[in-house]
């Protein structure tokens, strides 16, 4: 783990780049995630997540570090094709009422735009079962 006032990683996929980094203002801990490029490739070919979740959130905290460390893994399961949008649930009332005890939600965007939630994730789960868990959700 990286200690200090920030860390941040870059997420390359082919549709776009994101930074996903974590500030510690103060006691509290926030994940921000910016894009900083997109490509002209068709959004039909990338596989698509929404991660519902809220400041102040250690289980949500958890998992986006677990989610950045899954996306920066190789192999037969890889991520580096999916897109992650991280929605902060206290910027819309629609978001906060489905979600506000339910947090972290990790949902699907299938073809037509639809989004289906993903089985909840123990926070006691490992990085690559992780990985393998999302690629077959979204192999489906």
């Amino acid at each position: 783990m990286v200690s200090g006032a920030t860390m941040a990683a870059v997420i390359a996929r082919p549709s776009s780049i994101a930074v996903l980094s974590r500030q510690k203002p103060e006691a509290r801990s926030r994940w921000v995630l910016s894009p900083l490029a997109f490509s002209s490739s068709p959004a039909s070919s990338t596989r698509k997540l929404v991660l519902y979740s809220k400041p102040g959130c250690c289980l949500c905290d958890g998992l986006k570090e677990k989610l950045q460390a899954a996306f920066l893994l190789s192999g037969p399961d890889s991520l580096h094709d999916v897109d992650l949008q991280v929605r902060d649930i206290t910027t819309n009332p629609e978001w906060e009422k489905a979600y506000q005890y339910e947090i972290p939600v990790l949902a699907k965007v299938l073809s037509d735009g639809r989004e289906e939630t993903l089985p909840r994730l123990s926070p006691r789960i490992g990085v690559e079962l992780i990985q393998k868990k999302i690629a077959a959700a979204l192999g489906q």
